[in-house]
């Protein structure tokens, strides 16, 4: 099938910079991005490029030289399924919190209402692309909604998942390790492989069957959360025996069978993927009753959520045991540096917790607005919207952050914050001042000449 034009059903933090980069490499088709979030289209179509909804580094010079040309953001979700030989779907797929499956099972609603809408309004052939992280044989379902229309209209069903890290998405789609294509029609995989060889090698370009393609996305970021949470349960000991838990990773990570990525002890791992997706693989084992599998992966989420605790915690407990009144810098929000995505953030938590302990917080993220941080907040249900708002405030400079604060805790790896002027920042500080850095960012001799109390994982 000969493709001209794409349509991708949702606006998001996959969508978007998936389809700029692709209109980018390919000039010759037409991208529509539809959402029916109105207020989000919008803010893609804004001529201010600094008020695009996702903040990834290189993504409004892309969208800069694309929209308008061949990449577009529209509302009218109909118009673009009918005009497009390809149709991707790129919407949100959250843990369920209702029914079968409650706290583990992916939400799967947003994806059956585009199946849905697709076998509704389309008028011709169709390739329709998987492009969220969708739990192992949801094909299946669409597949099923899709060939039972009863219009005669051929749908070719393909799997495509993203392999995405927020804050170098661009990075990663301009160059990435491998583009993994899935499905059943040979004719159908090829004609997006061709959109994809335009700038991506042939080498990697993988063809697997539907189901494998599913699996390995799952399968790729609960690798990528294990190691995470087998570091921080590493810092844990460290801090017991006296090790350093950088250099335990320096160590280990030369070790070629083991590799140095995703050894940096922390907080905890945050994001819309890693814990989701492990939920998601937990409660497919379960469905087979492979329960070892389902424990076995479990207890990476088990290590995770310790891991946040236990960073406040002991915040509170250096604290004299108390932080009731108590002013608490926190610097960072987002889950990561270089993205304004709060999804699942470790500062949510250890906020909640030391809300609960009734501190008063100060927050300050440069990319992250107030009105996220309350929504992230709120939607906890641990408190009214009044008792968030009382508790939490949010400041524009980080000396606002931390005036008369009693300690600062770093949760965000922000650049930024590793070229302040920390002797100010001392100044504006009750004494004695504290520092607990969440993403062991800081050097802890210049911060101890300074005069901090410093804390950090795993030292």
């Amino acid at each position: 099938m000969e493709i001209k034009n794409i349509c991708c059903i949702g606006a998001g933090y996959v969508g978007g910079p998936t389809m700029a980069v692709i209109a980018k490499k390919n000039p010759h088709l037409n991208i529509t991005i539809v959402d029916i979030n109105a207020d989000r289209i919008a803010a893609w179509n804004h001529p201010d490029l600094s008020k695009l909804p996702i903040y990834e580094p290189g993504l409004a010079d892309i969208v800069k030289d694309t929209r308008g040309e061949n990449l577009f953001f529209s509302t009218d979700v109909d118009s673009a399924i009918n005009n497009s030989e390809m149709i991707f779907i790129s919407v949100n797929t959250p843990t369920k919190t209702y029914g079968k499956g409650k706290g583990m099972a992916a939400d799967l609603k947003y994806v059956e209402l585009c199946a849905r809408n697709i076998a509704k309004v389309a008028k011709t052939d169709k390739i329709v692309v998987e492009k969220s992280t969708l739990p192992v044989r949801t094909a299946e379902a669409i597949k099923s909604i899709l060939h039972n229309t009863g219009n005669g209209i051929n749908f070719h069903i393909l799997s495509n998942p993203e392999f995405l890290a927020e804050g170098t998405a661009v990075t990663d789609l301009l160059n990435p390790d491998r583009v993994l294509i899935g499905g059943e029609s040979e004719e159908a995989i090829e004609s997006l492989a061709k959109v994809y060889s335009s700038w991506v090698p042939e080498n990697n370009i993988l063809r697997t069957n539907l189901w494998s393609s599913e699996l390995s996305k799952l399968t790729a970021n609960a690798f990528l959360a294990q190691r995470v949470s087998s570091i921080n349960a590493i810092s844990e000991l460290c801090e017991s025996t006296g090790a350093n838990v950088n250099e335990v990773a320096r160590a280990i990570g030369m070790d070629s069978r083991i590799g140095s990525k995703f050894l940096n002890a922390s907080v905890g791992f945050g994001g819309s993927c890693f814990q989701k997706d492990i939920l998601n693989l937990v409660y497919i084992a379960r469905s087979y009753s492979l329960n070892e599998v389902a424990d076995y992966w479990e207890q990476v989420i088990i290590m995770n959520d310790h891991q946040k605790r236990r960073f406040s915690d002991r915040l509170i407990k250096t604290l004299y045991n108390t932080v009731s009144g108590k002013k608490i810098a926190m610097f960072g929000w987002a889950f990561k540096k270089d993205t304004n995505d709060t999804r699942e953030s470790a500062a949510i938590y250890v906020a909640d917790h030391l809300l609960n302990e009734q501190a008063n917080i100060s927050i300050y993220d440069p990319k992250v607005s107030e009105e996220r941080i309350l929504t992230d907040l709120n939607y906890l249900n641990t408190r009214t919207e009044a008792e968030n708002r009382n508790g939490v405030s949010y400041t524009a400079l980080p000396l606002d952050a931390v005036k008369d604060a009693h300690a600062i805790a770093i949760m965000t790896e922000w650049d930024e914050f590793k070229a302040y002027d920390w002797q100010d920042i001392y100044n504006q500080m009750q004494k004695p001042a504290f520092i607990f850095d969440g993403r062991n960012l800081l050097n802890k001799q210049k911060m101890d000449a300074i005069g901090f109390e410093y804390y950090s994982i795993g030292q």
